[in-house]
């Protein structure tokens, strides 16, 4: 990305009229990032901006020396991809939702893969035909992580994903995570509020403060002790937000 910028949705009493302004960053190789920042200041919505899920107001994205502007936005999303905080599952069963992005772009369904990510995500209980709709909020969770992995994307957004999920389940996550970065090289930009897991699962740290992005090696950051750095950047802010 680019001199990014975002203008703030409403009218309110803002010091800026930028959410954030004219970020910049650089992914020249698979890496890891944990994106933090106090409540508000853009962490989702810069996940989205980057899968084209919303626009920027100002600034360029480029992947592979291609532009944004000069890609077909499904093409953009099958590199790029957004798991969001909120798992949504469309109607049918576990198996329609996993095989729904082979569906929308076209591609043959990995079901040899798609059984392995199962079993590491701890899903190998569950039964496929059963309806997505009524599986539980941790259990859609790992769905729709496992329905974005499959488009095997260069680059993985996620949205406070093990937020939902109990101590073994987010420990499944990280490990499949850790694990598919290094065998497939794929890059995630990872917001989390926690930043014990920030340590865990990242080479580099991004932090979203005061409508700037800093970027620090988190072997640096994470020197400093855990409650210095959430009193200095995690601390929520009034009016909260995005």
């Amino acid at each position: 990305m680019s001199n990014l910028s975002k203008y703030h949705w409403d009218t309110g009493n803002h010091a800026s009229r930028y959410l954030f302004s004219h970020i910049s960053a650089q992914l020249p190789e698979p890496d890891r990032i944990a994106l933090i920042g106090a409540s508000g200041q853009g962490k989702s919505t810069l996940l989205r901006i980057l899968a084209l899920l919303d626009s920027p107001d100002e600034g360029d994205l480029i992947v592979e020396g291609v532009s944004f502007k000069d890609i077909n936005p499904r093409q953009w999303r099958m590199a790029v991809t957004y798991v969001a905080q909120q798992a949504v599952m469309l109607p049918g069963s576990v198996e329609d939702n996993l095989r729904l992005v082979s569906r929308l772009h076209g591609t043959p369904y990995d079901s040899i893969l798609a059984a392995q990510l199962i079993k590491q995500l701890g899903l190998d209980y569950l039964d496929l035909g059963k309806k997505a709709a009524d599986c539980s909020g941790g259990e859609k969770q790992r769905i729709s992580l496992l329905r974005s992995l499959l488009l095997r994307p260069r680059i993985l957004l996620l949205d406070e994903i093990t937020a939902s999920l109990d101590m073994n389940s987010s420990q499944k996550v990280e490990a499949l995570l850790l694990n598919w970065h290094r065998e497939e090289g794929t890059s995630f930009v990872w917001v989390t509020h926690d930043l014990e897991q920030a340590r865990r699962i990242s080479s580099r740290t991004w932090i979203l403060s005061q409508n700037s992005l800093q970027d620090h090696s988190s072997d640096c950051l994470f020197k400093a002790p855990v409650a210095e750095l959430a009193r200095k950047y995690i601390q929520s802010t009034e009016g909260g937000g995005h």
